[in-house]
């Protein structure tokens, strides 16, 4: 993160920071040269840095694909464009709608993290 040079880089720092101070069980590691949350020993949410600006945080079950028939997400946030029952994005491209939107996020990811470690 130190050497990220980003448009965003002030809003990637606190909503990652926010993710790792809202629960003792989330770690995390760098993946696709990027933050990558983990919880339970899986990969469940990872930053995508785009090179244009934006900012996206990508909701996934883990790096291997696993079976989404029965699995189910209530998702009350409005902020996820999902892409398969078990993957979603969320867009943040710009400062103001990330930090707008960065405790709403945080809450979701918690809510995601303990809907997968399961």
């Amino acid at each position: 993160m130190a050497a990220l040079e980003h448009p965003l880089k002030a809003e990637i720092e606190a909503v990652r920071a926010a993710i790792l101070a809202s629960d003792a069980a989330i770690t995390e590691r760098i993946k696709w040269k990027a933050p990558s949350f983990v919880h339970s020993g899986d990969d469940r949410v990872t930053f995508r840095l785009a090179p244009k600006g934006i900012f996206q945080v990508i909701l996934h079950r883990g790096a291997k694909v696993k079976d989404s028939k029965g699995f189910a997400f209530e998702d009350d946030s409005a902020l996820v464009e999902w892409l398969a029952p078990d993957r979603g994005v969320v867009t943040l491209p710009d400062a103001k709608t990330a930090k707008a939107k960065k405790a709403a996020l945080v809450k979701l990811v918690g809510r995601w993290m303990k809907a997968t470690a399961t």
